[in-house]
């Protein structure tokens, strides 16, 4: 409850952006590590609190200017209160696990515009004491919170699109369950690109073991240590990602015909994978289920010592599936499929992953779309994209 409110005001999102550690228990707003001046002349910290006023999940206009402390008495650089805003000094308990000692009055003469407004300014006049004796003193300490599973798929918070006001596009993909069937350089890229998204499942499937070729095609840098572990590439991969995401999940085995099954139930899929004839069955499986999938596809060949090729990203949903024969081969030793061929370059398969999350997020309307293209090319020698 505590995030989602966060995220759906502005105003406490705000000061959760700007670096305040702000959380939320019971009716209360909390503001944590405020710095302040002991009677000692120490710098410590405490918690600013103010009542929470809401209407429905969005909070109003502050209905009292008054605000209380958890630590004890601020006090001024010499060690004496800071009188001119103090209110009470009395400890008062407001939950059963919040006790303030002291509560502050001070009133602008429009009174506070809203949370943001309220705290950020008890927060200065508070800490403003703290900043003579140490510069560094600041609220604004940028710690990050972990969340709970009940509050996000995230295991801290998304404040990459608070901070840039784009909460509501990011949550279009919200919810869905993405599979990505071969964990190779592409798929590797695909997996960390969308586990920073609030999808609430990734389904990872590659029966491969993490070798040292995978290392320099893939993101990241897996230690000698690591690599020496002979981890299967989707353990691997999900003791990486799902520090950051939850809902990883891993499927350990090659996709043939006895675990084809496991796509079921899926909202969209990612092919990332060589082998054509399984794929041939992938797609129909996920065109008889309604199922919209993304296959992408680098084809490379090294001439006269330099690499020249095609990306491709090529899409399937339940409104158009009579294009991918043309553009996806489905035989595995196919020597005239220009996508047969196994050259992988760390650069390219961030590219084929970047333009089909992209194409992807298109689907779902996080970006606009006004050509819908089904197919797309970029190829490398004459630097063209070029979209059907």
């Amino acid at each position: 409850m505590s995030l989602r409110l966060i995220n759906l005001n502005p105003d406490l999102s705000r000061l959760r952006d700007e670096g305040y550690e702000v959380r939320i228990t019971s009716n209360y707003l909390l503001v944590e590590n405020v710095p302040y001046v002991t009677s000692e002349r120490v710098v410590s910290r405490g918690t600013l609190v103010s009542e929470l006023t809401l209407s429905g999940d969005k909070t109003a206009r502050p209905n009292t200017h008054v605000a209380y402390f958890t630590g004890s008495i601020p006090c001024n650089k010499d060690g004496s209160q800071i009188t001119a805003i103090l209110h009470t000094t009395n400890a008062q308990r407001l939950t059963g696990e919040l006790t303030v000692n002291c509560s502050f009055s001070n009133k602008p003469t429009e009174g506070y515009a809203d949370y943001h407004h309220k705290m950020s300014r008890y927060v200065e006049m508070i800490s403003a004491p703290a900043k003579s004796i140490d510069v560094d003193a600041s609220a604004q300490t940028f710690r990050v919170r972990e969340t709970t599973e009940d509050e996000s798929v995230f295991v801290y918070p998304d404040t990459n699109s608070s901070r840039a006001s784009i909460s509501a596009a990011t949550e279009q993909v919200a919810g869905l369950k993405i599979g990505i069937v071969g964990l190779g350089g592409t798929g590797s890229y695909l997996l960390d690109f969308i586990a920073k998204t609030p999808v609430a499942e990734i389904h990872v499937f590659d029966g491969d073991i993490m070798q040292t070729h995978n290392a320099f095609r893939a993101p990241g840098a897996p230690s000698i240590d690591e690599l020496n572990q002979e981890q299967t590439k989707v353990e691997y991969l999900k003791g990486i990602y799902s520090k950051m995401h939850r809902g990883i999940h891993v499927h350990p085995a090659y996709m043939d015909e006895q675990n084809i099954a496991e796509l079921a139930g899926l909202d969209f899929v990612f092919l990332s994978m060589d082998k054509g004839r399984i794929k041939k069955d992938i797609t129909n499986f996920l065109e008889e289920r309604d199922i919209a999938f993304i296959d992408v596809g680098i084809g490379v060949e090294l001439v006269d010592n330099r690499l020249m090729g095609t990306v491709r990203t090529t899409i399937s949903t339940k409104d158009a599936r009579d294009h991918i024969s043309k553009h996806i081969g489905f035989a595995d030793d196919n020597v005239e499929d220009l996508y047969s061929s196994n050259i992988q370059i760390a650069e390219l398969n961030a590219l084929n992953a970047t333009m089909a999350v992209i194409r992807w997020k298109k689907h779902y309307s996080f970006y606009h779309d006004s050509k819908s293209e089904l197919n797309s090319s970029y190829t490398i020698g004459f630097n063209t994209l070029e979209s059907e």
